[in-house]
């Protein structure tokens, strides 16, 4: 059982430290935080309203994001915003792949593919993709848990209440924090039965993806709950609503929010954290680890 911290006045800071298996090598991840750099080629994303969209201009982010520290750049072509109706197959693949060639070919960078459809995931691993970021944690597409068995690459499992044309749409948990860990543990099991190696599955809350802002506030202060599960905690508050309704701007400016919600997401116990903004959350990291090892070293 997870205990909610919100009201705890002493806080310890997680030891993290999981394998990753990546490129038929296992990482040890742990000891810094990895940044993955969001890359919408959507022209809906609520982020970046399709900034991105043109295939030039996404590429030169890419290389942007890399030179500001991205260990990861995570590459998606279906918006899933609340409200959005998803994306034809042709579509997808024709906003995304490309991308991937070229990417690959340029530079070393791990490539992610944001996706819930097994026809793209499969075919940006053949581009040269290393993993796989799945926001319905593979129960959208039924052939989805074979094709990252077969090529054994990391999968993002992310919890989502409903799909995101409904996801918003009053959600409601009995206990959010041990529903979560619920089905984590369901997840896992299930990629395991799938043939997918445990050191390949990296989890995520899925902040903002049928969660109230005091959902979503709730479960970064609580991510310690997940340590027992012994997996890489991947977090994305980056621009989300929750920061705009507390501080009352819109996604572009919400560049405050995002850094402090990435350094109490750290501090709990979070190793992977997407972002838009990779310099500034980078810069963010560095101060934070700086303290938190001058911390351990003191105790």
């Amino acid at each position: 059982m997870c205990r909610d911290r919100s009201s705890q006045t002493s806080k310890t800071i997680p030891e993290v430290n999981c394998n990753l298996r990546i490129r038929g090598e296992t990482v040890a991840i742990g000891s810094e935080p990895w940044l993955m750099g969001i890359l919408n080629v959507t022209p809906d994303s609520f982020s970046d309203g399709g900034k991105f969209f043109r295939p030039e201009a996404a590429l030169d982010q890419a290389f942007a994001m890399i030179e500001q520290g991205a260990k990861i750049i995570d590459i998606g072509g279906e918006s899933t915003r609340p409200g959005s109706q998803g994306t034809p197959l042709e579509e997808e693949l024709k906003r995304v792949i490309p991308l991937v060639r070229k990417l690959r070919r340029q530079t070393s960078v791990y490539i992610s593919i944001d996706t819930r459809k097994s026809q793209v995931a499969q075919a940006a691993l053949e581009e040269g993709a290393d993993l796989i970021n799945d926001i319905s944690a593979l129960r959208h597409d039924p052939d989805m848990a074979r094709v990252v068995a077969s090529y054994q690459v990391p999968v993002v499992l992310m919890h989502m209440l409903g799909e995101p044309e409904n996801m918003q749409q009053a959600p409601y948990y009995n206990n959010l924090l041990f529903d979560l860990k619920y089905f984590f543990l369901t997840r896992m099991r299930e990629a395991r039965r799938a043939g997918i190696q445990e050191d390949c599955l990296i989890l995520d809350p899925g902040i903002g993806f049928g969660k109230t802002t005091e959902d979503n506030l709730k479960i970064i202060n609580n991510l310690s709950c997940f340590d027992g599960l012994k997996r890489p905690l991947l977090i994305g508050p980056s621009r989300k609503s929750f920061i705009g309704k507390i501080l009352g701007t819109p996604p572009e400016n919400r560049l405050e929010g995002t850094i402090a919600a990435v350094v109490i997401s750290y501090l709990r116990g979070a190793i992977i954290f997407r972002v838009h903004d990779v310099l500034e959350a980078k810069r963010a990291l560095q101060v934070a680890e700086s303290i938190v090892k001058e911390i351990k070293v003191a105790r």
